[in-house]
C-alpha cells in the first residue's frame, strides 16, 4: 500500500474516532435546543466514539468512505414545532461534518503559509518526494475530501439519511406516508444504490454525490487558499 492509500484510510479513521461522535452530538444536541433531550439522556451528546459508532457502519465507514453511526433518538413530540425542529436537527449533521473539513483545510493552508510547507510541496510536485510535512498537508486535503462527501452523502433526502428530514420541512403529510408505506423498498433501493456507488459502475461525470462533493471542495479550498496566496504574494 502506498502513502497516499495508507493516509486516505487514515483519514477516514479519524473522521469515524473524532467526527463522526461530531455529526452525532450535534444531532442530540440541537434536539436538546429543540425541547426534545431524549438523546441526551442517553449519553449522546459525547465525543467518545464508542458512544456512536455501529460496528457495519464503522466497517462501511473506513472501507468505502460511507458509512453510519448509532441513530440518534428524537421525539418530535417533545418539540417546540416538530417539522421545522426536526428539519434542524437533521442538518446539524452534516453542518459539523462541513466545519470539520473547513477546520482540515485551514491547517492544511496554515501549513502551506510556511517556508517548510511551501518547500514539502514543492518538493513532491517536482520531484515526487513524500515528506512528513506533506504527508501531514495530503492528510488534511483527504480529511476535507471525506467530510465534505459525507455531508453530502447523509444530505440525499431519502431515510434513513439526514436530508429526509431536511426535505420533509418543505413537504407535507402526503409525502410522509409515501415514503413509510414504501419504506422497506426503500431500504433496499438505498444498499443497492451504495453497491453500484462504490463498484465505481457510475463514471465519474454523472456522479452527481462526486460532482457536488468536488464543487463544494473547490470552493472551500478557493477561499482558503488566500491564506498561503497572501503569504507568497507578499514575500
Amino acid at each position: 500500500m502506498d502513502i497516499e492509500r495508507f493516509l486516505h484510510y487514515f483519514a477516514r479513521i479519524l473522521t469515524l474516532l473524532l467526527v463522526i461522535p461530531l455529526h452525532e452530538a450535534a444531532h442530540a444536541l440541537v434536539a436538546k435546543w429543540c425541547g426534545d433531550d431524549t438523546a441526551t439522556r442517553q449519553g449522546r451528546v459525547s465525543l467518545n466514539p464508542f458512544d456512536h459508532i455501529d460496528p457495519i457502519g464503522a466497517l462501511l465507514m473506513i472501507m468505502t468512505g460511507f458509512g453510519w453511526a448509532k441513530p440518534v433518538d428524537v421525539n418530535p413530540a417533545r418539540m417546540k414545532h416538530p417539522r421545522r425542529d426536526m428539519a434542524l436537527t437533521a442538518l446539524a449533521g452534516p453542518v459539523s461534518n462541513l466545519i470539520a473539513a473547513f477546520a482540515a483545510g485551514l491547517v492544511k493552508a496554515c501549513i502551506l503559509a510556511t517556508d517548510n510547507g511551501m518547500k514539502a510541496y514543492l518538493e513532491y510536485h517536482i520531484t515526487n518526494k513524500m515528506t512528513t510535512t506533506y504527508s501531514v498537508i495530503l492528510l488534511m486535503e483527504f480529511l476535507m475530501i471525506v467530510n465534505i462527501g459525507l455531508a453530502v452523502f447523509n444530505l440525499i433526502p431519502i431515510p434513513p439519511l439526514d436530508g429526509f428530514n431536511v426535505m420533509r420541512y418543505f413537504t407535507g403529510a402526503k409525502v410522509d406516508r409515501w415514503f413509510y408505506n414504501h419504506y422497506r423498498e426503500i431500504q433496499i433501493g438505498f444498499l443497492v444504490f451504495i453497491l453500484v456507488l462504490n463498484m465505481g459502475v457510475i463514471p465519474d461525470k454523472y456522479n452527481l454525490l462526486l460532482i457536488a462533493r468536488n464543487k463544494i471542495y473547490d470552493g472551500m479550498w478557493d477561499i482558503l487558499w488566500h491564506i498561503p496566496e497572501h503569504k507568497w504574494n507578499k514575500s
